[in-house]
């Protein structure tokens, strides 16, 4: 009897010694699976936040990249720009020749010193800004200003070495107006001499265009005036635009801009030839001494609608500023000054027998209007 119990004792613990000995080989199995669950599954945890982590560092380059776009085109004031090439239009169109390749030259030169002029200007008043405009590129730290300077002088070599090309009378006319620009930015901007400066670098930018077609300017002169009076106004009334003013600039360029108004519709000169190609300036090959003379003028209806959209443009702002010189509406007032530029020039390029050309010119107002709404041109 004792041996069986024995045995039976023996049995018994043989059985609970196997049963543990599975069990830890079970437990083990488990853990090992889990552990390498957990191993295994830390490198797709990592893959799946990579790509996330990679497209926000890619966006953030993007923005940036975007952001840096907009500092320059509020910095360059880029929307302005279509008011430029009517200058050269209407330059050339005085000369009753046809435009060519020196033509779009001296509009490319024009462009540069223009906004040679823009990168210049933000650099001279980065202080004033400071104070009265810190949201533009530069008080805002997203342009340097060692690089609106070197912008400038990059763009003013550019402009030169363009007119260069158009020819000796184009870089002759070009030289002073660049020297103009960078009179104007820091020396005269705030002397009284100031507006008188902005309206003859309007009035050389207009004389550029008679230079590099035919390299004469004397016929170009009347329109360079009218041009420049307009530019005199405008710039007037921009002298207040970031402080409450006084009503009687805004008064003033009212007035001007009904003189001028007067006299874009006024017969022009009786000896303008006819263009060659309908509208173009011109009837003659360039470095023909004349155009040949016709008795045609430009049709009366267009001198009248460009100079009644150049006149509605201004009109209203002006008057609105005249009753409240605050600078919400002064800055209005400007930024319709300068849009205006471009029917202004239509108006001078049609009064000259420039049919065609006036109404291409005329076509960069809902262009440029369009991007002002994007980006301020004051």
């Amino acid at each position: 009897m004792p041996e069986r119990v024995r045995a039976g004792v023996a049995e018994r613990v043989r059985a609970a010694v196997a049963q543990r000995v599975r069990a830890r080989v079970t437990g083990g199995a488990r853990a090992g699976g889990a552990g390498r669950a957990r191993a295994g599954g830390a490198e797709p945890a990592h893959a799946e936040g990579a790509g996330p982590a990679r497209t926000r560092g890619a966006a953030g380059a993007r923005a940036g990249r975007s952001g840096r776009v907009r500092a320059w085109v509020e910095l360059l004031r880029l929307p302005a720009l279509f008011t430029v090439p009517g200058d050269v239009l209407a330059g050339a169109a005085t000369t009753t020749a046809r435009t060519d390749s020196r033509t779009l030259l001296a509009i490319g030169s024009s462009l540069c010193l223009y906004e040679a002029g823009m990168a210049l200007n933000d650099w001279a008043d980065r202080t004033e800004d400071a104070a009265e405009r810190p949201r533009r590129p530069i008080p805002s730290g997203r342009v340097r200003p060692a690089e609106a300077l070197t912008a400038a002088c990059v763009l003013t070599a550019a402009g030169l070495t363009l007119a260069a090309r158009a020819g000796r009378p184009a870089l002759a006319v070009a030289t002073p107006l660049a020297a103009t620009v960078w009179a104007y930015d820091l020396a005269l901007k705030h002397t009284p001499v100031g507006p008188v400066a902005m309206a003859a670098a309007r009035g050389l930018d207009l004389l550029l265009g008679a230079a590099a077609t035919t390299g004469r300017t004397r016929d170009a002169l009347p329109s360079a005036a009218l041009l420049g009076t307009h530019t005199l106004a405008v710039t007037t009334v921009s002298r207040q635009e970031t402080r409450d003013g006084s009503p009687l600039p805004p008064l003033a360029a009212l007035a001007a801009t009904a003189l001028l108004t007067r006299l874009i519709t006024s017969r022009p000169p009786a000896d303008r030839g006819t263009a060659a190609a309908p509208g173009l300036p011109g009837t003659t090959a360039p470095g023909s001494p004349r155009a040949i003379p016709s008795t045609r003028t430009p049709p009366v209806l267009l001198d009248t609608a460009l100079a009644a959209a150049y006149a509605a443009t201004v009109a209203r702002p002006y008057v609105h500023a005249a009753l409240n010189p605050s600078p919400p509406l002064t800055q209005r007032a400007v930024g319709s000054g300068i849009r205006a530029t471009i029917p202004l020039q239509a108006a001078l390029t049609a009064r000259s027998g420039a049919r065609t050309g006036a109404l291409l010119v005329a076509a960069l107002a809902p262009l440029g209007r369009k991007f002002a709404r994007k980006v301020s041109v004051t």
